[in-house]
C-alpha cells in the first residue's frame, strides 16, 4: 500500500525569491496563495516551502529567533493559515523546513544560555572552554565551518566559545540535552496541529558531535565534517523524533543529509523499517561535470558515466527497501540546464534533463522555475553576491592564498548558491513579474525569453513537458509502471546515452536521453517502439533498429510486447 506521498509531486518554494504581493520586494505568504493555482495547473500537489519564521535574516531564514512567529517580511500567521486553507482546497499538501541543528543567536534560548555557567538554557547548546597557548586564548578544536573560518565562537560574558558549524549568528544546539528533542518536538507538534502535513529537516545529518579532539586533516582551521556530519548519536536523535512527533502524526519528512552520507546510513536513516524519516536528500549526483577546471561556462561538459552510477547506486539500494526524492536542485545547488544542459540546446536540453530524473523511481522534487528551464544568473563580481557562505569561503581562501585572489572569485561567482536564488520569472515585464518596485535580489536578464507567462500555453514549452511528465505519473494509464515499477539501468558504459527501463507486471516502458552534441545512434532492437508516451522532438527518427537520435533528444515509450 502506498503512502501518499510516494504517488506526489513535489515543488520547493524558496519564499523570499517567489512572488512579492504586497510590493515590497519580498516574496511572501500571500504571493505563494496567489500562485496555488499556477502549482496545481502544473500537476504539482506537495509544496515545501523555505524557512518563514521570525529572523534576523543572516542566512535568509535559516537563522530561526522564534519558531512560532511568522518574519513580518513574509505576513502573519493568519496569511500561513489562508494558505493552508487553500492548499487544502487544491488537494496540495504543505511541508515547511524544520531547523534542528541551531537557532539564531537572537532565539530567547541562546540569550538565557550565555548569560552564566549556570543558566538553566547553557545547555541548549555547546559550549567549551578555550584552549590556552603560551597565554593565547585559542577555540577549542581546530574544526573548521561550513561557511569558513572557525566553528567555534568565543563569548566574553562567561570566557567560552560555542558551537557553530555555519554562519558566527547561528549556534548549534546541544542535542545530548534531552530538554532540546523535547522542545523542538513541541515546535513540530505546534505546526502538524495547525495542518500542515510534514518537514524537510534541514541540515539534519548534522545534530550529533565528535569528542572535542583537534583534526588531523591539519594544523590549522580546517573543515572536517566527519567530526560532526552523519554520527552514530544522529539515528538516536532522529528516532526520538519519530517516536514522538513523526509517528503519533504520520507526518512526512524528509531529511538533508547532504553529500557525505553513505549508502550505509541513508538506509538508517530512510529505509522503510527505519523509524527515522521518510527519505533523505543527498547531492552525490550534483557535481559530475568539468566545473572546477574551467573559466567560461560554455565550455561546460558533464561527466555522463559517474552520473549514472550515482544515480543507479541509490535506485538500486533503494529498490526493494525504501523510497527516494527525485531531484536536480535546490535553494543551494546550480540551475541544472546550467549545470548538466547545453547553453545551445536550451529547449531540448531542460526538457532532456526532466525526463530522465522524474520518470525515475521515486518522489519528483522540482525547484522553483526549473518547470521554465531558469538558468544561472551572470555574476560578474563579488560585490553582486549574497551569499554569506560563498562571501566568508573567498575570504577565507584569499587568506590563504592572496596571489590567486582572481581565480578563487571567478569559481565563487560560477557556483554560488545565489545562482538558483534569483527572482522567478512570471512575466516578461519589469522585475519579471515577480513584484511591481525592485525585488531584494537579482532578476536574471532573460526574463523576457524564459517566464512562465509566454510557456504555459505554448505546447512545446518546457513548462509544457513538465507538465505532461507530471500528468504521466498522476493520471496516466502508466502511472503504476512509473510509480510501483521497477528500475534498470542500462548501456552503463555508455559516454552520452542515459537509458532506464521501469517494468510493472506485463509493461515495460523505457526512458532515453542524450547528452550529445551530436547525433547518437541506439540499437533498439530489443526495444521496439510501441505507444509513445513523451519526446522533446517534433517527431521520431529509426529505421532498421537503430533510433537516431538528434542533441539531447529525450524519448520515452512503451516497449512493444
Amino acid at each position: 500500500m502506498n503512502k501518499w506521498w510516494m504517488e506526489a509531486v513535489g515543488y520547493q518554494i524558496y519564499i523570499k525569491s517567489f512572488k512579492d504581493s504586497n510590493h515590497d520586494g519580498i516574496g511572501d505568504l500571500n504571493g505563494i496563495t496567489e500562485k496555488l493555482d499556477y502549482l496545481h495547473l502544473l500537476g504539482v500537489n506537495l509544496v515545501w516551502i523555505t524557512p518563514f519564521y521570525d529572523s534576523p535574516m543572516d542566512d535568509n531564514g535559516y537563522d530561526v529567533r522564534d519558531y512560532f512567529k511568522v518574519s513580518k517580511e513574509y505576513g502573519s500567521l493568519e496569511d500561513f493559515k489562508a494558505l493552508l486553507k487553500k492548499a487544502k482546497n487544491l488537494g496540495i499538501k504543505v511541508i515547511l523546513d524544520f531547523v534542528l541543528n541551531h537557532t539564531s543567536d537572537e532565539h530567547a534560548w541562546f540569550m538565557e544560555s550565555k548569560k552564566s555557567l549556570d543558566n538553566p538554557y547553557r545547555d541548549y547548546y555547546i559550549w567549551q572552554k578555550p584552549k590556552v597557548v603560551d597565554g593565547k586564548i585559542l577555540p577549542p578544536t581546530n574544526w573548521g565551518s561550513f561557511f569558513g573560518g572557525s566553528a567555534w565562537k568565543y563569548d566574553e560574558t562567561t570566557n567560552e566559545y560555542y558551537m557553530k558549524i555555519f554562519s558566527d549568528k547561528m549556534p548549534d544546539l546541544n542535542w545530548k540535552n534531552p530538554n532540546v528533542a523535547q522542545s523542538m518536538i513541541e515546535v513540530g507538534k505546534w505546526w502538524l496541529d495547525l495542518g500542515i502535513d510534514g518537514f524537510r529537516l534541514d541540515a539534519v545529518s548534522h545534530l550529533a558531535r565528535e569528542d572535542f579532539v583537534d583534526s588531523t586533516f591539519a594544523k590549522d582551521t580546517v573543515l572536517d565534517w566527519f567530526k560532526f556530519s552523519n554520527l552514530p548519536d544522529n539515528h538516536k536523535y532522529l528516532n526520538q523524533l519519530h517516536e514522538g512527533l513523526f509517528k503519533p502524526y504520520d507526518a512526512f519528512t524528509i531529511g538533508e543529509v547532504g553529500g557525505q552520507a553513505s549508502i550505509d546510513e541513508a538506509i538508517k536513516y530512510a529505509s522503510f523499517n527505519s523509524n527515522e524519516v521518510s527519505m533523505v536528500f543527498n547531492f552525490d549526483h550534483n557535481w559530475h561535470n568539468n566545473i572546477w577546471d574551467i573559466t567560461d561556462l560554455k565550455d561546460i561538459k558533464v561527466n555522463v558515466i559517474p552520473l549514472k552510477e550515482t544515480l543507479n547506486k541509490w535506485q538500486e539500494t533503494f529498490k526493494d527497501i525504501g523510497w527516494l526524492p527525485l531531484n536536480w536542485l535546490n535553494h543551494d545547488q546550480p540551475r541544472v540546464v546550467s549545470h548538466y544542459g547545453h547553453v545551445d540546446y536550451h529547449n531540448e536540453s531542460a526538457k532532456m534533463l526532466a525526463s530522465i530524473m522524474y520518470l525515475s523511481r521515486g518522489t519528483p522534487f522540482i525547484y522553483q522555475g526549473e518547470e521554465i528551464g531558469m538558468t544561472n544568473y551572470p555574476f560578474k563580481d563579488l560585490s553582486e553576491i549574497n551569499d554569506i557562505s560563498t562571501l566568508n569561503s573567498v575570504k577565507n581562501q584569499i587568506a590563504m592564498e592572496p596571489e590567486r585572489a582572481h581565480q578563487i572569485i571567478e569559481k565563487a561567482l560560477m557556483t554560488s548558491r545565489d545562482h538558483p536564488r534569483t527572482m522567478m520569472q512570471w512575466q516578461h515585464t519589469e522585475y519579471a513579474g515577480f513584484s511591481t518596485v525592485k525585488p531584494w535580489f537579482h532578476v536574471n536578464p532573460n526574463y523576457t525569453e524564459i517566464n512562465v507567462f509566454d510557456q504555459v500555453n505554448d505546447p512545446t514549452s518546457i513548462w509544457s513537458h513538465y507538465q505532461k511528465l507530471f500528468s504521466l505519473r498522476r493520471f496516466s494509464k502508466y502511472s503504476k509502471t512509473l510509480i510501483n515499477g521497477t528500475y534498470e539501468m542500462i548501456l552503463k558504459d555508455d559516454p552520452n546515452l542515459f537509458v532506464y527501463l521501469r517494468k510493472y507486471q506485463e509493461e515495460t516502458i523505457i526512458v532515453i536521453g542524450s547528452f550529445s552534441t551530436s547525433e547518437t545512434i541506439m540499437d533498439i532492437t530489443n526495444y521496439p517502439v510501441g505507444d509513445i508516451l513523451i519526446h522533446n522532438y517534433e517527431d521520431i527518427s529509426y529505421e532498421n533498429n537503430n533510433l537516431k537520435l538528434r542533441p539531447y533528444e529525450t524519448i520515452s515509450y512503451r516497449i512493444k510486447e
